[in-house]
């Protein structure tokens, strides 16, 4: 299981578990991250698991897709380490990202 750490927007950091294939929102939700909606379920149509993916682990979690950026266009605060947590899925290559949950 990979282990995440979300900072949330207080500073707070929570280390989670993350099943093999869940997606990085599933995981922030099933441990009550705060800041992370998630109100399309994971069908990026809203933008509300907005995250910064640190620099460190850019490049492992890879660029944005072309529908995933679309739907980043109607978000606040992007920048080009902004990435939806739906649309990461968790690999045991992805053991110990660490992101900053956006929020608002």
């Amino acid at each position: 299981m990979p282990k995440v750490t979300f900072i949330e927007k207080s500073g707070a950091e929570r280390v989670v578990d993350a099943p093999l294939g869940a997606s990085l929102m599933e995981a922030a939700k099933r441990n009550d991250v705060q800041g992370i909606a998630a109100d399309c379920g994971g069908c990026c149509i809203c933008g509300t698991c907005h995250v910064y993916i640190t620099p460190e682990w850019r490049a492992a979690v890879g660029e944005r897709s072309d529908i995933e950026a679309a739907t980043m266009e109607f978000s606040e605060n992007v920048r080009g380490e902004s990435r939806l947590a739906c649309q990461i899925k968790l690999t045991q290559a992805l053991d110990g990202l660490v992101v900053r949950v956006v929020e608002g």
